[in-house]
């Protein structure tokens, strides 16, 4: 037992498969590594066969070193400083064992699954939906009987949430019940498929990929002004279903395509949702590397389905990545620059150009009336001379220090020439200059009166406001040397290395973004079209054929139906890469159209709904939650695009942030689709929070669905949620006339159903208990929300407001059946 101890423990557990990889994958996943005070013990890693068996002797579990210290209750114990391998893991090393020890049963490095090249495998006879095909042929072999077809109520709310986020309206289910010809539930889905919210819906997920928020990251967070640039970009490539290559191209590299649009460049703003930092004490060529690594380790991630980011600081562990192809990858940003480029709205351009001129006179008269252009050249020659001899005087170097990270390419721009920078370089330097002139001495800057001239400056940006910008790349002239660095460290250089891929997917001859992208979406690269349609079903089901969304290496789960997966790969491909396609695809077919219902026979046997004999039932996330209480009361603003919005939220939430402080959206704005919140990284939004919403540091394929008493706590009591009740009490009163009537539309309103018999029953009697409260204790309706309620028997409004309230917070309120 004292000879090795396991370093680290990772999790997970051995797949169903045959003894000699469910063996081996325990091992990768549980044991990482060995050490012992022996030379031949040293670096033993038991993720390789040759060091297994120095631990094991095959045939003979009960001789094998292995199997006495995982089952020893001696210490130290493997694994070292955790809790001992469950006994069901160690009764798979022990059969693994005994029947050889054989390293056979994996597969091959290289020869994963999601590796193999794209083939589109035969349809199984007997369904006109290939999706049904693969599904029912599976669900035969097994003796296992589909489920039937859902309710077309709970069918209209599901398709509805699916495709567009908002549940339907009364009128439109009604339109939908209303129509009982063949094809009326794809005429439905086609509907929706042309809807403007759909792209709201998916764009959603994509943002959680693009790690999308409204401001920087970082202690001071600073707000990104036209980070929704690039939302509405998504959510107009969604709408008009951009083939998922051209969308691949135009994010990773739209900058670099010939005559690039302005839409083309906002899309290259994908990484430029990187977290940055203006601190102090930052180094600015470590936060470059760092970004450049998160650029790596994202493209990864959102295309190849694959953990990247491991290669960091060495080889991959489980995959065919070597670290000197991370680094190859790394390169091929090295040489890109940040750029906010001017892309004036609809009617900003001619409203600028008549101004324009204007401004800038009356700029260059404000600054020359306070005399400041000697002082300014005067701070920049000694800014300059701390860069270029640091140490000498340390107030200078702190100017610089800070200069250097508030001012966007502050480097740059000091080291050009006054007469060679752009207006807006000019002005950016000279504005910094204005609150930061303190190291030349107040006998030089006091009678130029520098806060009065920057307070006049401001004033007149605001009188006169610049072009909007988006946020986006361009290449530098001379390409930087790339290196790999020494266990992950960036100021550890070893190799140069020259721009490229991954070798084991054919990415040799790559050279710069454009070439990746089209490498990415290449016929040969299996992985983009695998990842991309394995992610849209998990948006359809709660989970994807492959559960690991983020990562189909051989670290990630198995897909369930290879061969399907396999097929809508093909077909997304084949079809022009189209998104549409293949949503519609699967929601036409009888496996989505299922009842959710759960079905005591497949309990034990399924517990996971892998054979798909029913579909899935799962939680609304946050922002489709508040989507729907806001459609509920009829308070829903449901234009499409634009600037992000602030609605209340719990006080103090925002003091917990260092430079931002939130103030509410006035007007009807507030009112728009939690897609439009701002999200702010260091101090994000109650709600969404609340409900597994990812802190947009990194790129999220997976949202993880927790139960937490916050939860309800968040849609009992926020202000948001009780002015919604509030509404749909309002709602209620006012276009139905009696209660019978109300508890219908209200049934209908938020859960696309009429209530059953009991259901009206309990409400009705609710309603009767809480009006019989109110009228018996005026202080109990008087603590009812004023608003909404004009004309109203406050005993009515209090019993409706307190029924809309259970209906918002029930579990069907927030479930997707």
């Amino acid at each position: 037992m004292r000879r090795f101890a396991v370093l680290a423990l990772i999790g997970g557990a051995a797949l169903a498969e045959d003894s000699a990889g469910a063996a081996r994958r325990l091992l990768a996943r549980y044991c990482t590594g060995c050490h012992g005070p022996s030379q031949q013990m040293k670096s033993l890693r038991l993720d390789r066969h040759e060091d297994v068996l120095k631990v094991v002797t095959p045939g003979r579990p009960d001789s094998s070193l292995l199997i006495r210290v995982l089952e020893s209750g001696a210490k130290p114990r493997m694994p070292m400083g955790l809790s001992p391998l469950a006994e069901g893991q160690v009764a798979v090393l022990r059969k693994w064992i005994a029947e050889g020890a054989a390293w056979s049963g994996a597969e091959p490095r290289g020869q994963h699954w999601s590796f193999r090249p794209l083939r589109r495998p035969p349809v199984p006879p007997g369904e006109p939906n290939p999706v049904d095909a693969f599904i029912r042929a599976r669900l035969r072999q097994e003796g296992v009987e589909p489920s039937p077809e859902a309710p077309r109520t709970t069918l209209a709310r599901r398709v509805h949430l699916d495709l567009t986020g908002l549940p339907p309206s009364p009128d439109d289910l009604d339109a939908f019940l209303a129509d009982t010809a063949p094809g009326a539930y794809e005429r439905l889905v086609d509907r929706l498929l042309a809807s403007p919210h759909f792209g709201e819906k998916w764009a959603r997920h994509w943002l959680d990929l693009a790690r999308f928020a409204d401001s920087e990251g970082g202690i001071q967070d600073f707000v990104r002004k036209f980070a929704w640039r690039y939302r509405d970009w998504v959510i107009d490539s969604f709408n008009r279903d951009q083939p998922f290559d051209q969308f691949t191209i135009e994010q990773l590299a739209g900058d670099l395509l010939p005559q690039a649009t302005v839409a083309q460049r906002t899309g290259a703003g994908f990484h430029r949702n990187t977290v940055t930092s203006r601190e102090g004490g930052i180094e600015l060529a470590r936060l470059r590397f760092e970004q450049l690594v998160d650029r790596v380790s994202t493209t990864g991630t959102v295309w190849l389905g694959l953990t990247l980011g491991c290669a960091q600081c060495h080889d991959h562990k489980y995959d065919p990545i070597s670290q000197r192809e991370f680094y190859r990858l790394l390169a091929l940003w090295e040489n890109t620059e940040e750029l906010d480029m001017e892309a004036p709205l609809a009617g900003e351009l001619e409203r600028h150009q008549r101004y324009v001129d204007l401004y800038r006179e009356q700029r260059q008269k404000l600054i020359a009336g306070h005399g400041i252009v000697p002082a300014l050249r005067e701070w920049e020659e000694g800014v300059r001379h701390a860069v270029a001899h640091p140490g000498q005087r340390v107030d200078w170097d702190v100017v610089y220090d800070k200069y250097s990270k508030v001012v966007d390419h502050g480097p740059r721009i000091l080291h050009t020439p006054p007469g060679k920078r752009t207006e807006r370089e000019e002005e950016a330097l000279t504005d910094y200059f204005l609150k930061n002139a303190d190291v030349l001495g107040s006998e030089k800057t006091g009678p130029l009166r520098l806060k009065e001239l920057s307070e006049k400056l401001a004033g007149l940006r605001e009188k006169y406001p610049p072009l909007s910008t988006i946020m986006t790349f361009e290449e530098r002239a001379e390409r930087h040397p790339t290196h790999v660095r020494r266990r992950g460290n960036y100021d550890d250089r070893a190799e140069e290395v020259r721009p490229g891929a991954l070798s084991f997917l054919n990415g040799d001859a790559v050279s710069n973004r454009l070439e990746l992208a089209r490498w990415l979406v290449s016929r040969d690269n299996p992985l983009p079209a695998r990842v991309a349609v394995n992610r849209l079903w998990h948006e359809l089901f709660g989970r994807g054929l492959s559960r690991t969304t983020e990562d189909l290496g051989a670290q990630g789960e198995k897909p369930s139906h290879p061969e399907l997966l396999d097929w809508l790969a093909a077909e997304f491909m084949d079809r022009g890469w189209s998104r549409k396609h293949i949503i519609r695809l699967i929601v036409t077919s009888k496996t989505y159209r299922q009842s959710s219902a759960a079905r005591k026979e497949l309990a034990a046997r399924d517990p996971d709904n892998l054979l798909l004999a029913r579909q899935a039932r799962f939680r609304l996330p946050g922002e489709l939650i508040r989507d729907a209480a806001l459609a509920a009361g009829g308070l829903l603003m449901d234009s499409v695009g634009g600037e992000s919005v602030r609605p209340p939220q719990p006080e103090g939430v925002s003091d917990l942030q260092y430079s931002f402080k939130w103030t509410e959206t006035p007007g009807q704005a507030r009112y728009r689709r939690g897609l439009y919140i701002h999200t702010q990284r260091t101090a994000m939004y109650p709600l969404l929070m609340n409900f597994d919403g990812p802190d947009r540091t990194v790129a999220c394929a997976r949202r993880e669905t927790s139960n937490t008493p916050l939860q309800s706590l968040n849609l009992m009591n926020d202000p948001v949620f009780v002015e919604m009740a509030q509404a749909l009490a309002a709602r209620l009163i006012k276009e139905r006339r009696n209660a019978g009537e109300r508890i219908h539309h209200a049934f209908r309103i938020c859960y696309s159903r009429p209530p059953s018999p009991r259901e009206r029953d309990l409400l009705a009697s609710y309603l009767e208990k809480r009006k019989s409260a109110a009228r018996n204790n005026p202080g109990f309706a008087q603590s009812l929300p004023a608003g909404g309620f004009t004309g109203v028997d406050p005993a009515e409004a209090a019993a409706w407001f307190g029924a809309s309230r259970s209906l918002l917070n029930s579990d069907e309120f927030l479930t997707r059946e």
